[in-house]
């Protein structure tokens, strides 16, 4: 990627500022001896693109490459970036996964012979309902069927995607993290986006290392940062993209890999469950993938609707080892790599409106997951070819704008790449699985698990009417009094393991002295809201161990608020253990934590997986 970043550093255009890294270094002052401080003494380095996409996953990468391949076929020149907030394009890709090859097909026919890491097709499908000690199969649905897919490192095939954008001439800048829409005069459309800041301490103030972001806009801008980001909350509340929409509810999947025995290694089978260890009123499921290298991919995928304030995603997800299926096949191994995420459930009654002036949303932005299938690569490319070609009809039929010229037209209207994905694979898809996920929610999960098949196997998504979703997730915890504590058993070491010693086979780095990334609107009520009525939730349902209540001596002199005082108690956040998640954003019952970006480069360092 570092072509990329040297294109950006030497790219030049007569009086426009364009001198890259090299001219915004100069500018950077010995601040320790004045007074003012640089943020508002120094200018934003500013550049110009056709299209600037946030996020370098699957949509963006597909909305990339695609631009450039219809930029070819017509003669054009169209100058495509891509802004990445991991380290490098695949840091922060975790999934199962099981990859369905239909979006790549059309976006790179000859991908076997551009030696795309697909080398393990699915050899056999196992679906079972799980008590605590036994497994009992089950029917198939369609939507598991997955003869002619493959079990992937889906952050491998990111990276080389991201290989494939860069040869066609897609600018990728990983290590930069986009925190700011840039709006026009009017503030009614956008311009581009923002790369925060750089080198500020944990106290707020500039460090010596301090930068500014930079400044990039654009003729349009894709927003496919990923489930529930921070510019695409900012969006969706800005334009009122959720109008029309039904409440986006979201699941958590944890996951890890293994390596195993070699003679318990069955290379291609896929094994799906429900049932054990949660309980018949969360909706959830586990997996476990045979890949490359004697590796197995085990996770297990928690609904965040769920009520009890003590429940504990990642002590669930450790107890489900324990699970003869499970732990028969892991016992003699070793665990190489553990992470979690966030992810869409709502499917297509909760998508919102997919474009604004001057943009668009692609991906699990939207939330293009396909929940009956357990997949959303597929979608999320799909949605970025989609949108690429949006992009691409609009900018046509325009004259091309000079180089270091300012772009002087009203923010562009997208509406068409809403109208090409309801006439595409991608609508019909998410329509005949709407009624699927809701179900759960209203019938509970015995009657949840009928109800899917119902609809799967019997009507195939034809039912006259769309369930609703029974509000947002954060709404559906119920108070601490009214629920029973859950013994989790001690982790062991060997199969199940403690949150921070797991933590660390994320590979997750922040720099240190930085502000918090997890913000809080009202530092009063942690304690005095969620611990007192819903006993700190925040500590359990955190993947990484970022939220701490921790003792405080009342009669200290430090400042403290008058709950703190009251229970002993203080909330302590440990940024430096994020996984970029967001599942704090989602869960919270006071909806009191805002989840911003980090400095770029920061968070997890995801490897094959």
């Amino acid at each position: 990627m570092f072509s990329s970043v040297l294109s950006l550093a030497t790219r030049s255009a007569g009086a426009s500022v364009r001198t890259g890294f090299a001219a915004r270094s100069s500018l950077m002052r010995s601040f320790a001896s004045e007074a003012q401080d640089p943020r508002l003494t120094e200018e934003r380095f500013s550049d110009t693109a056709d299209v600037v996409i946030v996020g370098g996953g699957p949509a963006g990468l597909s909305a990339a490459i695609r631009l450039k391949q219809l930029a070819q076929e017509s003669g054009k020149d169209l100058r495509v970036c891509l802004f990445e907030k991991g380290g490098e394009v695949g840091a922060h890709i975790l999934s199962g996964a099981v990859f369905e090859p239909t979006a790549l097909n059309e976006l790179i026919p000859d991908w076997k012979a551009k030696g795309a890491p697909l080398n393990t097709p699915v050899t056999s499908d196992h679906m079972y309902f799980m008590t605590d000690n036994n497994k009992f199969p089950l029917p198939l649905p369609s939507t598991l069927d997955n003869h002619g897919n493959y079990i992937i490192s889906l952050g491998n095939l990111t990276r080389w995607l991201g290989e494939q954008a860069e040869e066609l001439g897609v600018e990728i800048y990983p290590g930069f993290a986009a925190s700011e829409v840039l709006y026009d005069e009017t503030g009614t459309g956008i311009r581009g986006i923002a790369t925060n800041d750089v080198g500020i301490g944990k106290d707020g103030k500039p460090k010596d290392n301090f930068q500014r972001g930079m400044e990039f806009r654009a003729r349009a801008t894709l927003i496919s940062e990923g489930c529930h980001g921070s510019l695409s909350k900012q969006l969706i509340r800005n334009f009122d993209l959720r109008k029309d929409a039904q409440p986006q509810t979201y699941g958590i999947g944890l996951k890890e890999i293994w390596e195993i025995d070699p003679a318990k290694h069955e290379l291609g089978k896929v094994v799906h469950a429900s049932g054990f260890p949660l309980s018949n009123d969360t909706y959830g499921g586990s997996f476990m993938y045979h890949g490359e290298n004697n590796t197995v991919s085990l996770g297990l995928v928690v609904g965040l609707d769920y009520e009890n304030p003590y429940l504990s995603p990642y002590k669930e997800f450790q107890r489900m080892k324990l699970h003869p299926l499970f732990r028969e096949v892991l016992e003699g191994g070793r665990c190489v790599m553990y992470g979690a995420r966030a992810l869409n459930e709502g499917g297509i009654q909760s998508l919102p409106k997919l474009h604004f002036p001057g943009g668009m949303l692609l991906g699990c932005s939207a939330g293009f997951l396909n929940m009956a299938k357990i997949k959303g690569s597929h979608t999320a490319m799909k949605s970025g070819m989609l949108a690429a070609e949006s992009v691409f009809e609009v900018l046509d039929q325009e004259s091309p704008i000079e180089e270091g010229a300012e772009d002087t037209q009203p923010p562009r209207d997208f509406s068409l790449y809403a109208d090409k994905v309801r006439k595409s694979w991608l609508w019909d898809e998410l329509y005949a699985i709407r009624n699927v996920r809701p179900g759960f929610s209203h019938l509970g999960g015995l009657a949840g698990m009928v109800w899917a098949g119902t609809t799967l196997m019997v009507t195939g998504g034809a039912e006259p009417f769309t369930l609703p979703h029974p509000g947002p997730d954060h709404a559906h915890l119920k108070p601490a009094k009214d629920c029973q504590p859950i013994e989790y058993p001690k982790a062991d070491g060997v199969l199940t393991f403690d949150l921070l010693e797991n933590l660390m086979r994320s590979g997750t780095n922040h720099e240190h002295d930085q502000p918090s990334h997890l913000t809080l609107k009202n530092a009063n009520v942690p304690v005095d809201v969620n611990l007192r009525v819903y006993g700190g939730p925040e500590a359990r349902f955190c993947p990484a161990g970022v939220y701490e209540f921790v003792d405080v001596d009342p009669a200290s002199p430090e400042p403290l608020t008058k709950a703190e005082r009251e229970f002993g108690k203080r909330l302590q956040i440990n940024a430096q253990n994020c996984l970029h998640c967001k599942t704090c954003d989602i869960k919270d019952p006071s909806q009191n934590i805002n989840w911003v970006v980090p400095e770029g480069g920061g968070g997890p360092a995801y490897t094959n997986s």
